[in-house]
């Protein structure tokens, strides 16, 4: 009977302030999702960095005859190329190394050609003018200054480069990403606190009457209370609710089907094991939220 009273009483408060509940319910939802987003979007940039920092390679550039610098237009000997390779298989920079590859002038042309086939000035360019270089695949990529310091200017050697910087701006464009959704939904997360206590205060103040009553007849505040906290937190658990299934059909529809068909061979996409421990996290932070905002406003702000 305690029971089905306090539900009555909820009922009638979800009713009374539709409108308001409606507001709780979409900010809810939108901010939520972007929770979820950003929450998937690190998992997601994890996931690739994991993927590419394993993949990238460092390159030891040999020096040309159209080479300018240090290598003032000499071709590389084939003596300084042993040499290089020399310093690749000593313990020092073997055990860091997990293989390397020769890239000579027609095996850079070819790749050459591959790659910007559609260029219009692809023709132009003639095996000698592609530098030759060991790639060299590393066991832990992190450690890839090491290499870097023990081979830049070395004879022969035009440059070595680390193929992770070309991958950190990208990277770093993706964390911005992923903080400025963080930040809008921290917005809206304020913003949903706000109409949570504002939606609890005129829920009050439209049954004050029945309060009075109901305190007269010796009702616990409690009791008084509990209604007013479970309206907000049912609104904030439709949100919720809402946004788990939109991170969830994000997932599924956009990042495993689409994403995942275009860039099945480039890189690695996060899947529905992800979304599913994101979605109960929503479900709690907005029920938390949603009671702990109700709770302040309606001990605050209800005179009992």
């Amino acid at each position: 009977m305690r029971f089905g009273l306090i539900m009555s009483e909820v009922g009638n408060g979800l009713r009374r302030n539709i409108t308001m509940v409606i507001s709780v319910i979409l900010v809810t939802f939108i901010s939520l999702t972007f929770v979820g987003a950003a929450i998937l979007l690190q998992a997601q940039i994890g996931q690739m960095k994991g993927y590419w920092y394993d993949r990238a390679q460092v390159a030891v550039y040999f020096c040309t005859a159209s080479s300018v610098g240090e290598c003032n237009l000499v071709e590389a000997t084939p003596d300084q190329k042993n040499f290089v390779e020399a310093q690749l298989q000593s313990p020092g920079l073997a055990a860091l190394i997990d293989r390397y590859e020769f890239e000579s002038h027609e095996q850079a042309y070819a790749r050459y050609q591959e790659q910007f086939s559609d260029n219009e000035f692809a023709d132009f360019v003639s095996p000698e003018f592609l530098n030759e270089a060991f790639w060299v695949n590393l066991n832990d990529p992190t450690q890839s200054d090491a290499l870097v310091e023990s081979l830049s200017g070395l004879a022969g050697v035009e440059e070595v480069k680390d193929q992770r910087k070309y991958l950190d701006p990208i990277f770093a464009a993706l964390n911005a990403a992923s903080f400025t959704a963080i930040g809008i939904a921290s917005l809206m997360l304020v913003a949903a606190v706000l109409l949570i206590a504002t939606t609890i205060r005129l829920s009050a103040f439209s049954r004050r009457r029945e309060l009075g009553i109901m305190r007269l007849v010796g009702a616990s505040n409690r009791f008084i209370q509990t209604p007013f906290i479970l309206e907000g937190v049912i609104a904030a658990l439709i949100g919720s609710v809402l946004a788990a299934g939109a991170v969830l059909a994000i997932v599924r529809f956009f990042v495993q089907g689409y994403l995942g068909s275009t860039l099945q061979t480039t890189t690695a996409v996060i899947g529905m094991s992800e979304a599913l421990l994101v979605a109960p996290i929503l479900l709690l932070v907005g029920v938390v939220l949603a009671a702990a905002s109700a709770n302040v406003a309606i001990s605050r702000y209800l005179k009992v």
